[in-house]
């Protein structure tokens, strides 16, 4: 079997849960990005990124070439990495990526059109560049910059856990053009990020309305609903009308059709509310900062923790806001035969979420038995192996930290990158030279 063939049956292997839904997976902001180039529309909360993404590949005809798109894409950056360790190899890379397909929470991300997938793939890339830069190629080196590049710009959590690479390679004494090559993705992230924004929103700015979402989470954890019952009515803020009553949830405070954000005192309903309340958002998180540094600090280490504990496939596998979020932009941008492959697809039902229970309570235990291997590796690895694998354990870490602290804890969120202690695992595991694995 060649190296191309082995990537290809890898990536389908690692988009299963497609397969078994009869669709790919969807999510209810999977709506918003369809929106980005079915509109098209510059959604305020989102980076005109993953949207263009996708459309790269569904060209809207079909969503199975983006899942199917993403599945090859990590396939190719495994590969890439067993190369780099001189053990690639058609025949263990079909076993790696069937084990990763049953034993983590990888497929569940790659099936899914979203950007989640896209968090481990940017981190990949860049730690390619920084450790496996000489076993790779002019033609490799461009194209994981390219796609770190957009992989980092497609959702903004992903910008710190890239900068924490930089821990890494410091600790491991890279040379400075490895650190560059390192944060060479993030690099080329910001840049888009700062060109998408100026034509969408014309703003220079990573995040122009980012700040109502910090705003939330601090609001939840209680800092920021302090700063406004002290601060209020003499700020004059618009939230002063709500102070002593504002939600304790951030995901209810930012989008509940009768929150604050959304709706005034008068009960008008507020269009774009978030977007609106972010230039008073700054002023009351800086406030807060500047207040309660401590409270925030704590709230933040204690929301990463939970993220960290926290990684599962549950809350992407059923139909909440579907039908409302996302039917209408398959409708609205492609053929009529995929709007009946949304409506046979077993996430319409209990079927996948059912079929996910059955496998999901495996993702635990093999993450578990993944951490002394890890640990192993660190122990008898030469230095590239040891600053590969500490690579991969920060990068998730700050991921955790990036969301949890950042914006709240789900589990989709560290499913979407914990599988990456695994394939660290994997690659700690000694090379056994079976001529069946040479393929």
């Amino acid at each position: 079997m060649s190296a191309c063939a082995a990537i290809l049956a890898g990536g389908l292997l690692l988009i299963c849960p497609a397969f078994l839904n009869g669709y790919p997976l969807l999510f209810s902001d999977s709506g918003a990005f369809l929106a980005q180039t079915v509109v098209p529309l510059m959604i305020w909360d989102k980076p005109w990124v993953y949207g263009p993404f996708a459309w790269l590949f569904h060209q809207h005809l079909s969503l199975w070439g983006t899942s199917l798109a993403q599945g090859v894409i990590v396939s190719h950056l495994i590969w890439l990495l067993a190369r780099v360790l001189g053990r690639a190899a058609p025949g263990g890379h079909l076993l790696l990526c069937a084990a990763l397909a049953l034993g983590t929470t990888l497929p569940w991300s790659a099936a899914l059109v979203m950007p989640d997938i896209l968090a481990p793939v940017a981190v990949l890339a860049a730690v390619l560049l920084g450790w496996g830069w000489a076993a790779l190629s002019p033609g490799e080196r461009l194209w994981l910059i390219l796609l770190g590049s957009v992989a980092t710009a497609s959702h903004l959590s992903h910008l710190p856990v890239m900068l924490a690479l930089l821990l890494p390679a410091l600790v491991m004494r890279l040379r400075w053009a490895r650190c560059l090559a390192v944060l060479a993705p993030l690099a080329g992230g910001m840049l888009l990020l700062l060109a998408t924004n100026i034509a969408g929103h014309g703003r220079i700015a990573l995040s122009p309305h980012g700040s109502s979402f910090l705003l939330a989470r601090l609001v939840a954890d209680g800092p920021a609903a302090r700063t406004i019952a002290a601060r209020c009515p003499e700020a004059g803020w618009y939230l002063c009308d709500f102070a002593g009553r504002l939600p304790e949830d951030a995901d209810v405070f930012l989008w509940a059709p009768d929150s604050p954000v959304n709706r005034t005192p008068e009960g008008i309903p507020i269009f774009l509310g978030g977007m609106l309340l972010a230039p008073e958002a700054r002023i009351i998180v800086a406030e807060t900062l500047w207040r309660e540094p401590l409270s925030v600090l704590q709230a933040g280490l204690g929301n990463a923790w939970r993220q960290l504990l926290t990684a599962g496939i549950g809350d992407t596998l059923g139909n909440r806001h579907l039908d409302v979020a996302v039917r209408p932009r398959i409708a609205q941008g492609f053929p009529p035969s995929e709007v009946a492959g949304f409506d046979a697809a077993l996430q319409r039902g209990a079927g996948l979420a059912q079929a996910g229970r059955a496998i999901a309570w495996l993702h635990p235990l093999v993450l578990l038995a993944s951490l002394p291997l890890l640990a192993w590796g660190w122990w008898r690895g030469d230095a590239r192996l040891r600053g590969l694998l500490l690579a991969l354990v920060v990068a998730v870490l700050a991921n955790a930290l990036a969301t949890g602290a950042l914006s709240g804890v789900h589990a989709r969120y560290q499913a979407r990158i914990a599988w990456l202690l695994p394939l660290g695992a994997w690659l700690a595991v000694p090379r056994r030279r079976s001529p069946l694995l040479r393929g």
